[in-house]
């Protein structure tokens, strides 16, 4: 019975040895995988700006985090405000515009930056300058919105929980880009701001953290294996 036991409790704690080494392996290789995207995004964001042409032809997939600079006019009547989205720890909108490219009819929804909302009135929409004729805009390309959890469908107003590409294009006729959009960069202006999150590639910090708590106790079970099986006993053999 005793040895029964014993090689039970042997076999719980390679168990155990086995699999929180084994997690803290998985969690240090997912912290090595976000440290080298966050090194291959920068090294995009690093490079030469594209121009639209760029933009237009090609995988834009591939494109991904680059600077692009664009020129077109804006569609303001087409805007959209992405609700609950967060700058700088305050809450309000993602404002959204299409960009007609000039000397094309293809259109990229912009991300121009963040405003924030007003929560005595909540249908209100913040002012935000856009400028008539054709301007110039420097920004990064970029996947489309990413979306936040939500009841029901989007809608179809200006204020919306997210937005899906292709049936906007269909909602407003554009002849819009829909696997891509450009994140606008550069100081506040307009009434918005552009200190944009992050984008992939973050949050090692954390993978780190729970390598070592989960090598940590890979190592308090196989101590505390070794302290009850053999030095517990051995010490009161001593003593007896």
């Amino acid at each position: 019975m005793k040895r029964t036991r014993f090689w039970l409790l042997t076999l719980a704690a390679l168990l155990g040895i086995g699999t929180t080494f084994a997690l803290g392996l998985w969690q240090l290789g997912r912290a090595h995988q976000k440290d080298a995207l966050a090194t291959a995004i920068q090294s995009r964001k690093d490079m030469t700006a594209l121009d639209q042409a760029a933009l237009l032809s090609g995988d834009r997939r591939a494109l991904l985090h680059r600077p692009v600079q664009l020129r077109g006019q804006w569609v303001p009547e087409r805007t959209v405000f992405l609700d609950n989205r967060q700058m700088e720890g305050r809450v309000g909108f993602y404002v959204l515009t299409p960009l007609r490219l000039a000397g094309s009819d293809s259109v990229v929804l912009v991300q121009r930056g963040w405003a924030p909302r007003n929560f005595e009135q909540r249908e209100a929409l913040p002012r935000v300058e856009t400028p008539p004729g054709e301007v110039v805009v420097q920004g990064r390309i970029a996947p489309p919105p990413a979306k936040l959890y939500q009841f029901g469908p989007s809608g179809s107003g200006p204020i919306r929980q997210n937005l899906d590409l292709l049936p906007y294009a269909a909602e407003t006729g554009l002849k819009l880009l829909a696997d891509v959009s450009v994140q606008q960069t550069g100081p506040a202006s307009q009434g918005l701001r552009r200190e944009w999150p992050e984008t992939g590639g973050r949050g090692s910090e954390t993978n780190y953290g729970y390598a070592f708590q989960w090598w940590a106790l890979c190592g308090l079970i196989a101590f505390l294996y070794a302290w009850y099986q053999f030095i517990q006993p051995r010490r009161r053999a001593r003593s007896s």
